[in-house]
């Protein structure tokens, strides 16, 4: 081969990986990079480690049952995947409703828009996002509103990577992270005009508790809305492949237990909510959500490829192989609980805290 052809070669290898790597593997062009991922606030060495110690809460179910052990495992669990889910799914961590004509990330637009007009907040006034993320459901929010969002999240890294999105979106002066478990939310009472929460209190061992908090820090008055991650009533106890299916998404998503459909609105009430609303979204005529999990299996290899190859050139911290192929089996468990409709990632239900003036009544 002579030089001419040599080089030419490796220039279209090189403009090939450049590609394939930054420019058709990104979700969001203007977030995380495959060259850039990373273990989060886990050191590059430790990600294996940490990787492993995420599975071994398992071999001991019990501990996932106390509200003690599930920050860890959720925090460690976001340092491992958020840069993947930036990467390859987008700024918003959570499922939406196909909408015809519509490409994955309007649906996803429209999906959070409708949880703030459901609370009914005004420009000015103060909400909160209970389980934020980097942030994408924040800033659609934010946007849509004009109300001032401050979110919380367990994960470190996630606060940092929200405050540098809302920034770049120019949206930091409506928009404000703190890192802390909701559980346990470093809030006065009575402080919030309204709350929201997308597929987030699934990570709660006690629904009880995190519901509790959030009925706290609102306002007398104000209305809360959240997306749910339930079993449905056609789940069966009995059925392995059901509880096989449901297992997988709660080992691949740090879920200490799926909660049935028919506990949300019960556990609503008896922390004081006045119940206004509740659907499940997923439910027709809405458009498959898992849809977008089938259609991006194309992309699921190519990224893994990827994947594979930074962590084999020390680019990407040793474990993020196993991270992604754990990912990719979690997806498949979700498709199969959309598909035989024995789970909903998005079951809905809107509520009022009482009024000062009906409480004293």
């Amino acid at each position: 081969m002579d030089s001419v052809t040599l080089f030419c070669t490796a220039g279209l290898i090189a403009g090939g990986l450049y590609w394939f790597i930054c420019v058709l593997g990104p979700a969001e062009r203007k977030g995380k990079r495959a060259s850039d991922l990373s273990g989060g606030s886990i050191s590059a060495e430790n990600v294996q480690k940490n990787y492993n110690q995420y599975w071994s809460f398992f071999k001991k179910p019990k501990e996932l049952e106390t509200s003690k052990n599930v920050p860890d495992f959720v925090d460690t669990f976001y340092n491992l995947v958020t840069d993947i889910y930036e990467w390859g799914w987008g700024q918003s961590f959570h499922f939406s409703p196909h909408i015809p004509g519509k490409s994955d990330k309007d649906a996803t637009r429209i999906h959070e828009e409708m949880a703030v007009d459901l609370i009914k907040v005004k420009p000015g006034q103060k909400i909160l996002d209970a389980g934020c993320g980097v942030g994408g459901p924040m800033r659609a929010i934010a946007a849509h509103s004009k109300a001032k969002v401050v979110g919380i999240t367990i994960n470190e890294y996630q606060v940092n990577r929200a405050k540098q999105h809302n920034k770049k979106a120019g949206l930091d002066s409506l928009c404000d992270v703190v890192c802390g478990n909701f559980l346990e939310m470093p809030f006065d009472d009575n402080t919030f005009d309204g709350a929201y929460s997308i597929e987030a209190t699934c990570h709660a061992p006690k629904l009880e508790e995190v519901y509790a908090e959030i009925f706290r820090v609102m306002k007398p008055g104000s209305l809360y809305v959240s997306y749910e991650w339930v079993t449905t009533e056609k789940y069966k106890d009995e059925d392995e492949e059901h509880v096989e299916v449901i297992q997988g998404i709660e080992r691949g998503d740090a879920l200490p237990g799926l909660r049935r459909f028919s506990d949300i609105a019960e556990t609503a009430k008896k922390v004081g909510f006045e119940i206004v609303q509740e659907k499940d979204l997923a439910k027709p005529p809405a458009k498959p959500w898992w849809s977008r999990l089938k259609m991006g299996r194309v992309a699921y290899w190519r990224n893994h490829v990827v994947v594979v190859v930074l962590s084999a050139i020390g680019v990407a911290p040793k474990g993020t192989v196993d991270v992604h192929k754990m990912l990719f089996k979690t997806a498949d468990y979700l498709t199969r609980g959309g598909e035989t409709g024995i789970f909903s990632p998005m079951h809905m239900i809107l509520c009022r805290k009482p009024s000062e003036k009906a409480s004293d009544e």
